[in-house]
């Protein structure tokens, strides 16, 4: 509809595409647009989503909601020998140390069997909930505080009321991501579970060590929601002015392509300081490391592995990316058919 690539739509555009090509149901395909467009990957999603007043009447937004966290579940659960692989290699992978994938995932079989696999997941899926339930009320208070009364953000708007509502919803639950890591890296028989592990933590290292590798996670969330919402927007309006000839409804393939692309983009912009994030978080945990600053710890990356060590772990990490986005999708669609959920 866009033809001219402002983001706006003017009326000669709005007359000229619906004229051109008529559809049946226009709010069908808004709400679809609108529901389609986030994904699951195990990371910090940015923008949460956006529900209409009718929605909001309905109880549908709820609804959406719990379909989203239990494809969330459903997706980390399937992917988390994978993550937990990127961890160990974020941690302990160096020149001396060259961590092969096969290698990462014999060792930690050997160690603690097949079951050690999954390590860190529980409390990677159990702070899901407090999450997107934060990011929503944030991001519905951000937008009023904006002062906008729109029903839809514009571009920019959206992506500082979703950038701050991620950095309020990780500020909140932010001990579970390192409670997270911890468990991830534990060795067998070294907590009972993840209260021992939270008290161990506290007892020895006190409060403070909750909130290790904060500052790195929060400027993450910027380049990654910047990035990542706009490679989005490009790759998508792209394909729509290219190829959507006799229909607005992208298809699946084409929505799982933009979002893996745009997941990527956005990952790799933000992955060095997810390392760094990491390499903090689990500081205590390694034996005789010394406490750094996320300046410091920058510096003697670069000084002892070079630019390649800021990107230990990565290939893992992209691994689960095309998994993650496919079951994320398919759950979330069969969980919003079987709650019930409508498009209008």
């Amino acid at each position: 509809m866009d033809k001219n690539g402002t983001m706006t739509i003017d009326w000669n555009e709005w007359r000229d595409y619906h004229l051109l090509h008529p559809v049946e149901n226009i709010p069908e395909i808004i709400l679809y647009w609108k529901h389609s467009t986030i994904f699951d990957v195990g990371e910090n999603l940015t923008v949460p989503d956006e529900f209409t007043i009718e929605e909001r009447q309905t109880g549908m937004w709820w609804r959406h909601l719990v379909a989203g966290g239990g494809a969330g579940a459903v997706s980390r659960t399937c992917t988390a020998p994978l993550d937990r692989l990127k961890v160990l290699m974020q941690v302990h992978a160096s020149r001396s140390n060259n961590m092969c994938i096969v290698g990462g995932f014999s060792q930690m079989i050997r160690e603690g069997g097949t079951r050690s696999l999954w390590r860190g997941n529980g409390i990677n899926v159990l702070k899901i909930a407090p999450e997107s339930a934060i990011k929503f009320m944030a991001y519905e208070q951000i937008k009023r505080f904006i002062g906008t009364d729109q029903e839809v953000l514009r571009i920019h708007e959206r992506l500082v009321a979703g950038s701050l509502a991620g950095v309020i919803a990780q500020s909140s639950i932010y001990p579970m991501e390192v409670l997270k890591t911890r468990m991830a890296l534990r060795k067998t028989g070294q907590y009972t579970g993840m209260l021992d592990c939270a008290k161990n933590i506290l007892a020895k290292e006190g409060l403070g060590a909750f909130y290790k590798g904060y500052i790195p996670n929060m400027l993450g969330i910027i380049p990654y929601a910047g990035i990542d919402l706009a490679v989005y927007e490009t790759l998508k309006n792209s394909w729509l002015q290219r190829y959507a000839v006799n229909s607005a409804d992208p298809g699946v393939f084409v929505l799982l392509a933009c979002g893996t692309m745009s997941s990527t983009c956005g990952q790799l912009a933000s992955y060095p300081l997810a390392l760094v994030r990491t390499r903090m978080q689990a500081q205590a945990s390694i034996e005789g490391a010394p406490e750094v600053t996320m300046r410091g710890l920058f510096r003697h990356i670069l000084k002892t592995e070079g630019a390649f060590g800021l990107y230990r772990g990565l290939a893992p990490n992209f691994m689960k990316v095309i998994p993650a986005v496919s079951i994320s999708y398919v759950v979330y669609e069969n969980l919003k058919m079987t709650l019930g959920v409508r498009s209008r």
